[in-house]
C-alpha cells in the first residue's frame, strides 16, 4: 500500500513508523526541521521506540513538505494534524484537518482518508456531506505521549469508523504490525467513533481527579495518602492503575477532550462531565495554595512536562500552577533543559541545575526526579508512586 500520514507529532510519527514496515509511506510536515530529522532517521518527539525503529529497522519511510508529491498516488492517507477546543468562543478548531481534506480533493479522489486527529462528535458524516467523492472514515488513537510506537505495537483495541470494505483493510493494515495477540477489532459508525474517543479520554480525566480529590483531602486532614489508595486499589473493580497523584490532568488530549465533550452536553441533563473539567481547575488552585502556605521567597519549577519521558508541555498542569503563583506575585524560576530561552512566560529559566537548587527555596516537580535526592527537603509534589 502507499499510505501518507499528514502530521509528525506523536500521532502521525508513530503511524508513519508502524506502518512503513510494510508499506511505502510518505510523512508530510509543513516544518522544514522535522522533515529533515526525518529524512536522517532522527525522531523530532521523544519517543524511545520511534527513535529505536528509525535508526534499527528497514523502513520505508520519506517526509516531505510537498502536497503534491504526498497526496497524488496514495491509496490512504492518515490525517493526524492538530486540533484544539477554545472554550472562550466555545469552538472545537479543526481548521487544520478542514484545509488537509480540501487538499486532498483537489489532487486525489481515489485516496482512502483515515481522520485520527480528535474532531467533535457528528465531525465525520459532515465532512462526507461535503465531499460525497472521498471516503472519509474517522478512527481514533489511544495512544501516550512518549510510548506512543509502543501503544501501536500493543494496542489496547483497533476502532475504524466504517463497515466498508476499506475500513476493514485499513484494520488489517494496524493488525499486521502489532506485536500483541488477540487484539480486539472494532468496526463502528464514525460518530459513535468519535464519541468513543471522547469518552474515553475523559473517563481517564475523571480517574485522575478522583484520586487527586482524594489526595487533596487527605493532605489537608493529615492523612497517607499513599496507604489510601493502595487500600481503595486492592478492590479489583476499581485496581491499582492509574491512581498517581499530580497537580492535575494536562497534555495533548485530556484537557480538551473533556472541555470539547463538556460543550457536546448544551442539550443534554449533566453533572459529572462539568465536574470533571471543574476539579482540574480547583486542584491546580489547591497545590498553588499549598506552595504559597510555604512562604517561599523563589519558587523554583523543575521540568515542564507533565510526565518522565516526555517533551511536551501544551496544557501542562504545572503551567497552570506558575500562572497562579504569578498572580500572587510570587518569585519563580525555571529548570527546563529542553527550553533554549531565557524566559518562559516571564519567568527566569536557570538551566544550570546547581544554581537552580542553590537559588530556589522550595522546588516543585509534578513528578519527582532522581537528580533532586540531595534537596528533597525542598522538594514539594504530589508523586507518590515514582510513576506516571
Amino acid at each position: 500500500m502507499k499510505i501518507t500520514v499528514v502530521g509528525t507529532g506523536y500521532v502521525g510519527l508513530s503511524n508513519a513508523v508502524l506502518l512503513s514496515q510494510s508499506n511505502e509511506v510518505i510523512a508530510l510536515d509543513i516544518v522544514e526541521k522535522r522533515v529533515d530529522l526525518i529524512n536522517q532517521k532522527k525522531s523530532p518527539i521523544k519517543d524511545e521506540e520511534i527513535e529505536s525503529f528509525l535508526v534499527n529497522k528497514n523502513l520505508n519511510l520519506l517526509a516531505t513538505l510537498d502536497k503534491k508529491k504526498a497526496y497524488e498516488n496514495a491509496d490512504y492517507i492518515i490525517i493526524a494534524t492538530p486540533t484544539d477546543y477554545d472554550t472562550e468562543l466555545d469552538f472545537f478548531d479543526t481548521s487544520t484537518v478542514d484545509s488537509t481534506i480540501d487538499d486532498i480533493n483537489k489532487l486525489n479522489h481515489n485516496a482512502v482518508i483515515i481522520i485520527k486527529s480528535t474532531v467533535p462528535v457528528g465531525y465525520t458524516v459532515k465532512k462526507r456531506k461535503e465531499y460525497p467523492q472521498q471516503t472519509i472514515i474517522f478512527s481514533p488513537e489511544f495512544l501516550r505521549e512518549g510510548k506512543a510506537l509502543y501503544d501501536n505495537l500493543y494496542p489496547s483495541r483497533i476502532i475504524v469508523g466504517d463497515f466498508s470494505e476499506e475500513a476493514r483493510k485499513f484494520a488489517d493494515l494496524l493488525l499486521k504490525e502489532t506485536l500483541k495477540e488477540n487484539v480486539p477489532v472494532l468496526l463502528t459508525n464514525p460518530t459513535e467513533a468519535e464519541a468513543i474517543k471522547l469518552f474515553s479520554n475523559t473517563y481517564l480525566a475523571l480517574r485522575v481527579a478522583y484520586f487527586n480529590e482524594l489526595d487533596t483531602y487527605s493532605e489537608l486532614k493529615g492523612l497517607n495518602t499513599e496507604e489510601i489508595i493502595k487500600g481503595v486499589g486492592l478492590d479489583p473493580r476499581i485496581g491499582s492503575h492509574y491512581n498517581n497523584p499530580s497537580f492535575g490532568y494536562g497534555g495533548y488530549c485530556l484537557p480538551k477532550d473533556t472541555k470539547q465533550l463538556l460543550a457536546n452536553y448544551k442539550d443534554v441533563p449533566q453533572n459529572m462531565i462539568s465536574a470533571i473539567v471543574e476539579s482540574n481547575r480547583t486542584r491546580k488552585d489547591h497545590i498553588a495554595n499549598m506552595i504559597i502556605k510555604r512562604k517561599p521567597k523563589t519558587v523554583g519549577v523543575f521540568k515542564l512536562a507533565m510526565k518522565m519521558g516526555s517533551d511536551n508541555f501544551r496544557s501542562s498542569s504545572v503551567i497552570g500552577v506558575i500562572k497562579r503563583l504569578q498572580n500572587k506575585g510570587i518569585n519563580l524560576i525555571i529548570f527546563e533543559p529542553t527550553l533554549k530561552e531565557k524566559t518562559f512566560f516571564g519567568v527566569k529559566v536557570v538551566n544550570d541545575l546547581e544554581m537552580f537548587k542553590k537559588e530556589a527555596d522550595v522546588i516543585i516537580t509534578n513528578r519527582y526526579f532522581k537528580e533532586l535526592n540531595d534537596v528533597k527537603d525542598k522538594v514539594y509534589t504530589r508523586d507518590l508512586f515514582n510513576r506516571d
